[in-house]
């Protein structure tokens, strides 16, 4: 049983995978099997609903992976015939929320009265001076 699910989902998987490339004219980039897969997948709709053209191959694509994977004798049925078949299991993206802007460096965090801390450029600057007075006065 574990083998046929892992069949089913990745027969689903690919399917969906499939049809996107076929919708974004990727389909000569396909293994030649997925080529054939959506090729019968095309005649079928001329015959019947999208749902059950899908539904029909994505039952042959899991069978031909339940064979691949190493399953015994035929493929057992892993979905239950009550639920209803998804034809579009693509997720809305969504923008995340905005983040508040931050304010500027030492404002937020030091108010009027405090004072502000001294620029990095200035304290490096101080230190070469010190180090030069050092090093070539004091010797």
């Amino acid at each position: 049983m574990l083998i046929a699910r892992r069949a089913d989902t990745r027969a689903r998987a690919d399917f969906a995978t499939w049809k996107m490339m076929a919708k974004l004219n990727g389909l000569s980039a396909l293994p030649p099997d997925a080529q054939g897969f959506l090729a019968s997948y095309k005649n079928l709709l001329e015959q019947m609903s999208e749902m059950e053209a899908t539904e029909t191959t994505i039952a042959a694509v899991y069978k031909a992976y339940y064979a691949e994977m190493g399953g015994a004798g035929t493929a057992p049925d892993v979905r239950p015939r009550t639920a209803e078949p998804v034809t579009d299991n693509v997720t809305a993206f969504r923008r995340p929320a905005p983040k508040p802007k931050k304010a500027p460096f030492g404002a937020a965090a030091y108010s009027g009265t405090q004072k502000r801390p001294l620029p990095v450029a200035l304290i490096f600057a101080c230190l070469v001076v010190v180090y030069v007075a050092i090093r070539y006065y004091w010797r």
